[in-house]
């Protein structure tokens, strides 16, 4: 076998670890990103973590103003301070509204 089909199986297998790049915090603002009006139980199916953790990262990211929660009828909608640093020394350089962009953008 040769090295470059090794190495396609190494990745494979590093994929499927159980960690990620981003914490379940990045991944709902990321959701909001592409859907600002997202219903809390969707967050968490996308997020693969519960519907009460989603409403614990909302309430993180409200409280520390990264996002902006108001009511639309009886749904939230949720608008992301794009302007926001990211909260780690080695990136704190950097916005939120990059970080979105780099992942995918923001809804229109």
């Amino acid at each position: 076998m040769s090295r470059a089909s090794d190495a396609g199986t190494d990745w494979e297998k590093t994929v499927t670890k159980s960690w990620t790049f981003l914490s379940h915090h990045g991944h709902v603002l990321i959701l909001l990103a592409r859907n600002p009006n997202e219903t809390i139980d969707n967050l968490a199916l996308h997020a693969g973590v519960t519907s009460r953790s989603v409403t614990s990262i909302l309430r993180d990211l409200e409280d520390t103003n990264y996002i902006t929660k108001r009511k639309l009828g009886r749904r939230n909608h949720y608008e992301i301070n794009t302007q926001g640093p990211l909260r780690h020394p080695t990136s704190a350089q950097r916005t939120i509204g990059e970080l979105i962009q780099s992942l995918g953008g923001l809804s229109g």
